[in-house]
């Protein structure tokens, strides 16, 4: 029996393989400290809990629009120029279960075979695999530690030809935390005024989790609106990870695009979670502020213990709750005759050896680090650092 080639163009995603690997160890009765997923570690805000209640005893059971429902597209529309001062109709708007799905109907929508999009390094797993699926062709331009991991004008602009059909980027930036400052993001748009063909897509999930002040989108420049494809979603900013939830604001010929596209996967996304969405996004921040406030104490104690590693050289996140440290140093060094020669071998290890869950840089465009998650309990980050530090130390 023959498979799909489609298979082949594509890998899983190493986020998704760790905790994978991780369960299964568990399941042997091992106790493993999770520092791969990018999963918050609190529960979803009470008010929206309740407002998900409310909608199963209003039966809120039914098929929903494949775009989403019109008061939760509206109520979009109001957090997107309440905390961005961005306008947007509803018909702008597309719903889906998860911004994972709205970054596939965005890429699908505007990807032809052969079209070139540039993604900067270090990425999210996932978009260069989705572009492949799309049979675009994916333009990586590196970025480094020196630069905070963000793109230059003078790069980007040296990796745009006549093939370019989109861009892709976050900020705040998984796996580095790097977030964009506005007169950089005005300094892109500077070089995109030039190329009007080109889309831009903005994965902004991790808006809220932002540890240098407001978030800026360059979705602000208003030359730029009409091919911008803004993403965001209520995973990260609101705890609602196993909701589903993600949405899209893009012009309205890419907004119908998707919805054509998302009609034949998935069609409209669960009901409960929509009218719960509805409160997330219209009530107070509260929830949103206190957790942040806890990841902003946990980055802190989480640089610290790096430093007490000695070894890893890590730039500090302004954003998300990842640090992408380089662990090249620990290349060559072997444990009972285990050779590390890569980031791989070296997450392979901490797991097998050390009971730690980590993910290979190189899933994200950057073969020499590793991504570790603050997204966990203080407990689990001293003990999941307390067992590198004593894993590291046995390599020879």
């Amino acid at each position: 029996m023959q498979l799909s080639s489609r298979l082949s163009r594509f890998n899983e995603p190493e986020t998704l393989k760790m905790a994978k690997l991780g369960r299964e160890l568990r399941a042997q009765g091992i106790d493993i400290v999770d520092l791969s997923l990018g999963e918050p570690d609190f529960d979803t805000p009470a008010h929206i809990k309740e407002a998900a209640i409310k909608a199963i005893n209003d039966n809120w059971s039914h098929y929903t629009p494949v775009a989403g429902f019109l008061d939760l597209r509206e109520a979009i529309c109001h957090k997107l120029k309440r905390d961005n001062n961005l306008d947007y109709k509803p018909e702008n708007i597309i719903v889906s279960a998860g911004a994972k799905q709205s970054i596939s109907n965005a890429v699908l929508a505007v990807v032809d075979s052969g079209d070139e999009v540039i993604i900067p390094t270090p990425y999210w797993v996932s978009y260069s695999e989705i572009v492949k699926l799309a049979h675009g062709k994916v333009v990586f331009v590196a970025t480094s530690i020196d630069n905070e991991y963000k793109i230059t004008p003078q790069q980007l602009e040296a990796a745009i030809t006549p093939k370019t059909k989109l861009f892709m980027f976050s900020s705040p930036c998984n796996p580095t935390g790097s977030v964009y400052h506005k007169e950089e993001l005005k300094a892109l748009a500077e070089v995109f005024k030039k190329y009007p063909d080109i889309f831009i897509l903005s994965d902004e999930i991790y808006e809220y989790i932002n540890f240098i002040g407001g978030h800026e989108s360059i979705a602000q420049f208003e030359e730029l609106k009409d091919r911008i494809i803004l993403i965001n979603g209520l995973s990260k900013g609101f705890a609602m990870t196993g909701w589903r939830l993600g949405y899209m604001a893009a012009p309205v010929a890419v907004a119908k695009g998707a919805e054509k596209l998302q009609g034949q996967f998935t069609s409209g996304t669960n009901a409960v979670a929509q009218r719960a969405a509805i409160t997330a996004l219209t009530g107070n921040l509260d929830s949103t502020h206190e957790m942040v406030k806890e990841f902003e104490r946990r980055k802190k104690r989480v640089m610290e213990l790096v430093q007490d590693l000695g070894s890893f050289k890590c730039a500090e996140p302004d954003g998300a709750f990842y640090i992408f440290p380089r662990v090249d140093e620990y290349f060559g060094k072997t444990y009972n005759g285990e050779a590390i020669n890569s980031a791989e071998d070296l997450a392979m290890y901490l797991l097998n050896h050390c009971h730690v869950s980590t993910v290979t840089g190189k899933a994200f465009g950057e073969p020499n680090c590793l991504r570790l998650s603050f997204a966990n309990s203080m407990k689990n980050i001293e003990e999941g650092f307390k067992r590198i530090k004593e894993g590291l130390s046995k390599l020879q």
